[in-house]
């Protein structure tokens, strides 16, 4: 029976739970174990909880015996991205710059989560300070990819989605400021929500620009992401029952989103498409001149907010640091405070552009990345090849960033290539709906 627990989703383990036909000790032990001896878990996990994560599911056993359970993934254990603090325990996001930081209490949602029952497995290993979306970390760990064991895991939220691609965590929780839930879930065929910012609390996170944080959990299904979401804000989970497509409204966005997709991914999603369209949904096509504008200003409103977080501490000790992310981190210093203000003023006015031309819509479609994962070993070597696979990872992402969205990615039938679903700030209901129906649609 154990050793289908690898790959059981976060629900159906709490249903196993709730029915008795598992013992959440039992789970716990069986992925700690998991954690400590599967040959890749160095590369994603930066380190574990066992201490904690063994408490948290006896008691977890106690209310379970009790007829007390929280919920129903009380119990069910999780892998935490290592930016969020954790109390008493090293909190480094992937960075030597932060080597030996140990936070005195958990990040707000960590404490939420505890609270719910969740049981804390360890830190996962992330790109330096999220600020990429490859997942490459000669610094740290490069976690390895589920589909090429010679490509990139896709980041920043690497480990995160590893652990539970690779059966080392039922779901994990990981961080999205442009991207960094998304692509490393589509790129090891998971799931993955970006929520809207502000819909979680960042109190206890390691920010990258806090304008564009985002909290969002990476699992097997978009029940788990439901109940995820809802167990971080300790608020009810979204009711999933009768989710259907028929008569939905749903956009290809054209503009942008659609250039330079590469074969594979350009597959998936056609493939996704049609496969929507049968189950019952209208698909039309529209653009948005505007959109280009939204990501280019990542260029100017997203570098300025993490060289102006990170400075002092970057030049401290530059020489810690990945050359590639560094200069990435100091492009920040040749934005002018001018062209900030300026930048937030227009990105508003696109954002309420947006909203009119896509009013009529349940969801706006597109590819998750037009790009498969790139070789780690080219990246290392080829500076060329980084920068144009880096920008193009996160290009087709970061417009639901930059125009404060919340966004679903789901697998399709190309490995490593993902359909996104995104929908109006704060709509996260609707949107889990939809994805719920969706998803079965594209099985």
């Amino acid at each position: 029976m154990t050793g289908t627990w690898a790959h059981m989703t976060a629900a159906d383990l709490g249903r196993e739970i709730g029915k008795g036909r598992i013992h959440p000790v039992e789970l716990t032990e069986f992925f700690l174990d998991r954690i400590e001896t599967h040959p890749l878990s160095p590369r994603i996990y930066a380190r574990a909880t066992a201490a904690r994560a063994r408490g948290e599911a006896m008691a977890a056993a106690a209310r379970a015996k009790a007829g007390l359970r929280k919920g129903l993934l009380d119990g069910v254990p999780l892998s935490w991205k290592d930016l969020f603090d954790t109390a008493g325990v090293a909190t480094e996001a992937g960075s030597a710059l932060l080597k030996g930081r140990t936070p005195d209490r958990d990040a707000t949602v960590l404490e939420t989560a505890t609270l719910q029952g969740l049981v804390c497995l360890g830190k996962t290993h992330m790109s330096e300070l999220a600020f990429s979306g490859l997942g490459l970390n000669p610094v740290t760990a490069t976690p390895p990819n589920l589909n090429d064991d010679k490509a990139v895991p896709g980041g920043s939220s690497s480990g995160a989605a590893a652990s539970v691609a690779f059966g080392l965590a039922p779901a994990a929780i990981g961080s999205d400021s442009g991207g960094s839930v998304r692509i490393p879930a589509a790129w090891n065929d998971l799931v993955g929500l970006k929520t809207t910012a502000g819909s979680l609390p960042l109190t206890g996170v390691v920010p990258l620009f806090e304008a564009f944080d985002t909290i969002g959990p990476l699992a097997h299904s978009v029940e788990d992401c439901n109940l995820l979401f809802a167990a971080l804000g300790g608020h009810q989970a979204a009711d999933l029952a009768g989710a259907s497509l028929s008569g939905m409204r749903l956009a290809i966005l054209e503009t942008v989103a659609l250039e330079d997709v590469r074969d594979r991914p350009g597959q998936g999603f056609d493939d996704s498409t049609q496969r929507l369209a049968r189950a019952g949904a209208r698909i039309e096509r529209v653009s948005v001149p505007e959109t280009a504008e939204a990501v280019a200003l990542a260029g100017i409103l997203c570098t300025a907010e993490a060289y102006g977080t990170w400075r002092e501490t970057i030049e401290r000790a530059p020489e810690k640091m990945f050359p590639r992310i560094l200069e990435r981190f100091r492009s920040g210093a040749q934005i002018s405070a001018v062209d900030y203000v300026a930048g937030w003023r227009r990105l508003h006015e696109i954002r309420a552009n947006w909203a009119d031309r896509v009013a009529g819509y349940d969801a706006v479609l597109l590819p998750t990345s037009p790009i498969l994962p790139p070789d780690a070993n080219r990246l290392m070597t080829d500076d060329a090849y980084y920068v144009s696979e880096n920008l193009l990872a996160l290009r087709n992402t970061r417009i639901g960033n930059m125009l404060g969205l919340c966004a679903l990615t789901l697998p399709t039938s190309q490995p490593s290539c993902g359909i996104t679903l995104m929908a109006r700030p704060g709509e996260e209901a609707r949107l889990l709906r939809l994805g719920a129906a969706a998803e079965r649609a594209l099985l």
